[in-house]
């Protein structure tokens, strides 16, 4: 169960998609992001972390 204060990270796109596999845009679009330098903040889970290590050479991460 979430806490009220969870932590939250914020995930900018610094790599395009194109020519990468299917699985890796669509991991970029369930994290929220789908053009260059968007800006996304989501909670800092395992399942985000393991969506943002799918595709670390694509984004940047930053504690919020």
């Amino acid at each position: 169960m979430a806490k009220a204060t969870s932590k939250t990270i914020k995930i900018t796109q610094t790599g395009s998609p194109i020519r990468r596999e299917a699985s890796q845009r669509a991991t970029l679009i369930g994290l929220g992001l789908n053009k260059m330098h968007k800006t996304s903040e989501l909670q800092d889970t395992p399942e985000v972390r393991g969506m943002i290590r799918k595709v670390q050479h694509m984004v940047t991460v930053t504690e919020a």
